[in-house]
Order: C-alpha cells, then structure tokens, then sequence
C-alpha cells in the first residue's frame, strides 16, 4: 500500500527558530520517514524554471522578478535542504502548489474596506495568528497537531466572511488542485512513500482531501 506523510513547516527562519521547527528537525522527520517522493509547495511552472537552470538560489534572491512566481517561492528550506535532498538521494520531486499571479494580485482579502477597517481587520488577523503560536511547539512537532488545525480551520472560516471570493481563490480552489497532484503522484507511485511538505495552515486540507483515499496516511508524523 502506498504511505502518505503530511508535514507542516513554517517558511520564516525566526518562527522556526522561535517555535523549535529548526531546518535540522526538518531533514531528521524527512529522513525518519525515508521517502520515495516528496511533493513540495512549489508551483510546476516555477519547478520548471528550476530544472531548466533559469531560475537558481540566487536568482530568486535578486531583485529581478521576470520569473519569479509569488514572494520568495520557492521559500529557503527548498534551497537549503529539500531540494538538496531530493538530488543526493535521486528522489523524484512532485511540484504541488497552484496559484496565477494575474489573478492572485487582484485578489485581495481586505479589499474594499477603509483604512481604519483594514487596520482593524489586520489586528483580528494578527489575534488568529497568535492564537497558532501559543499552541504550535506543545506537540510532538511543532505547528503539526489536530488541536492547531482547529484553529487554523476557523481563522479561515473567519477569512472566508471576511471576503469569501478571495477564500475561493486563494485556499478553496488552490487546495482542491494541490490535493489532486497529489492523488496525482499516489497513483503514478503506487506502493511508495511520499512525503507532502508545506506550510503548516495546509495541513488540515491536505489531510482532509487524503484521509478517504486508500492509502496508508501518517499525520502528524510523530506523536
């Protein structure tokens, strides 16, 4: 049967530091579950850019954005340490993320509201977060436990009132296509395991788009 691991991570290297996720946790939960496959937050056509040789490390720490897809993607533990990984050990790579910068500029979750209500709805935004943050180190791996994802579920469900075609857009449909490329790697990998790594907030989308699929789904990796 194939095996299914889902681990969340934070892309900011203070957070990690803050909340006991180091890079070096990271590589010891990834080589713990030994996989075959790792599907990354990296969206296929910036993944094709890496493998083209357009778009290195250093690129995509200058300034110039020809290619570059969103912020910083692919984020610094790519670089560091997955894609590294990946090509010590000629492990296949999976590109899973979705997003189109023509449409995802103009959508805007805060849009259409005054500057003292944006600041407002900044503040009860930065509430949502820290109310992760107290819980995210009191598991077994930090920002990976059901308790987290409950939080994570209703700070979402507290956006998606906010603005629910922005909600659409950026967590609904991005996560309906992130799932499918990996059912996608399930069944061309059948019998491996694969290793899903993003950002923690996907965690409890991407395990419930998995749990009914006939797999062997490990989450959180350790307990």
């Amino acid at each position: 049967m194939t095996t299914v691991g889902i681990l969340g991570v934070t892309h900011d290297e203070e957070l990690r530091e803050k909340y006991r996720l180091p890079l070096s946790l990271i590589e010891e939960l990834i080589v713990e579950f030994a996989p075959d496959v790792i599907c990354g937050e990296v969206t296929p056509s910036t993944w094709d850019l890496i493998c083209s040789g357009i778009a290195g490390e250093g690129y995509w720490k200058s300034q110039d954005t020809t290619y570059k897809a969103y912020w910083a993607e692919p984020s610094r533990e790519y670089w560091e340490l997955i894609f590294p990984y990946c090509e010590e050990r000629e492990l296949n790579f999976i590109p899973m993320d979705w997003l189109e910068m023509d449409v995802w500029r103009d959508f805007d979750c805060f849009a259409g509201f005054s500057k003292e209500e944006r600041m407002k709805l900044e503040e009860d935004l930065s509430g949502w977060c820290e109310k992760q943050f107290s819980i995210c180190d009191q598991s077994a791996i930090p920002f990976n436990s059901f308790a987290l994802d409950h939080i994570t579920k209703d700070k979402y469900e507290w956006l998606a009132s906010i603005n629910p075609d922005v909600h659409q857009v950026h967590w609904v449909c991005r996560h309906l296509i992130m799932v499918q490329r990996i059912r996608n790697a399930i069944t061309k990998f059948q019998g491996k395991r694969i290793l899903c790594i993003a950002g923690a907030d996907h965690n409890p989308y991407l395990y419930n788009g998995l749990k009914d699929v006939s797999i062997n789904l490990i989450y959180p990796l350790r307990y």
